[in-house]
């Protein structure tokens, strides 16, 4: 195998493992991630792109966002909940500064809006 390849297959288990975490840790985003394994398996490991791509959980979330473009409901509802739940505590819970509770708000505001904005994948278009 190639430099090349080793590098590439690397980076999609990294992405892989920031996926992962992603399911967890609201600000960090799994779908993007897992998107960003696959593309990085599919030119570094065929055996890799192959199992990502079958895998009984990440597969149907690559499948579906790359054929709809869309996030299901529950998804969507489980990610926001979590995520403002995690904000909300950190910011008054840790920080005494104002500033750091804007931003944190900020933040989750932010990627409140980037999820909304994803249409909402119905039941039948599920696969």
């Amino acid at each position: 195998m190639q430099f090349k390849n080793h590098l590439f297959i690397v980076l999609g288990i990294l992405s892989l493992v920031l996926a992962i975490v992603g399911i967890f840790i609201p600000l960090l985003p799994t779908t993007p991630f897992l998107l960003l394994s696959a593309a990085l398996f599919f030119r570094g490991s065929d055996r890799l792109y192959n199992w990502l791509i079958n895998h009984k959980v990440f597969g149907k979330y690559i499948r579906n966002f790359r054929e709809h473009k869309a996030i299901p409901l529950t998804t969507k509802i489980f990610a926001v909940a979590t995520l403002w739940a995690v904000i909300l505590s950190t910011a008054f819970i840790v920080f005494d500064q104002w500033h750091i509770r804007g931003i944190l708000i900020a933040i989750a505001i932010g990627v409140t809006i980037h999820i909304l904005h994803y249409k909402t994948l119905r039941k039948e278009e599920r696969d």
